[in-house]
Parts: C-alpha cells; structure tokens; sequence
C-alpha cells in the first residue's frame, strides 16, 4: 500500500501545526517556506482538513491556521482515511470485477482484513505521539 503525497504533506503540516504553541496561528507561507512544500499544495491540503475538522482556519488580517482539535485528539488512522479518496487495493473492491476468480475468491476479505489492521494500527497514535 502506498498513501498519496497529498496524505504525507497532511501529516507533516498537522505535525507542524502541532508543534507550536497550543492555538498558535501559522500561515500558509509559514509552513511551505519551512516544510518545503508548494503553496499552492498547502492551500488545497489546507482545505481538506479543514473540511474534515483537523485544521481550524481563521481568515482576515493576522488570520492563519491551527489545530481544530488537540494533537493528543486526533489520530493518525482517521487523518489517512479522510485524506485518502482510494483505498480500492484491488480490483474488486471498486465493484467492478472483471476477474475469473470473482464468484470463489477470498483474497478481498484477506485484504481488507489487511487494510482494516493497517488502519487500526495507525489509530493507536496521535499526532500528539509522532511529534
């Protein structure tokens, strides 16, 4: 399994984030000149997870970002899936199976069961525990 840029540039601005003092605003500008990281990148990862309620943003002079819950709140498990828009490891998760082996095939719930692991897993942490 491979997790999108657009996932890894969602952790590393939430660890960012949450590195500063509790409430503490950043901007945009902020984070892409010390994560080296796309603006314009930032902005649209910005929105995101807003949307999904991990970033609070606050618009206007002297506005920024911030965390929209504490660090030790939000788990990493829950970031992926809300940034991630596939997790269709294999064709006949997308419900369209084209495969001979469709009817018998036990491979989907071995690897969902993986997928459901990797995610509980990664729910044992907080961005609280990475950073």
């Amino acid at each position: 399994m491979r997790l999108t840029k657009m996932t890894d540039y969602s952790l590393r601005l939430l660890m960012y984030i949450a590195s500063k003092e509790p409430g503490e605003l950043c901007s945009i500008a902020e984070v892409s000149k010390a994560q080296k990281l796309s603006e314009a990148h930032l902005m649209k990862i910005t929105h995101q997870l807003s949307l999904a309620g991990w970033l609070e943003t606050v618009r206007g002079k002297g506005g920024g970002i911030r965390l929209g819950k504490p660090a030790n709140k939000i788990k990493i498990g829950d970031v992926v899936m809300s940034m991630e828009s596939d997790f269709d490891i294999v064709e006949c998760f997308s419900g369209s199976v084209s495969c001979q082996f469709s009817k018998s095939c036990k491979l989907a719930g071995v690897v969902d069961d993986a997928l459901s692991g990797f995610l509980s897993h990664l729910n044992k942490y907080t961005l609280a525990d990475i950073i």
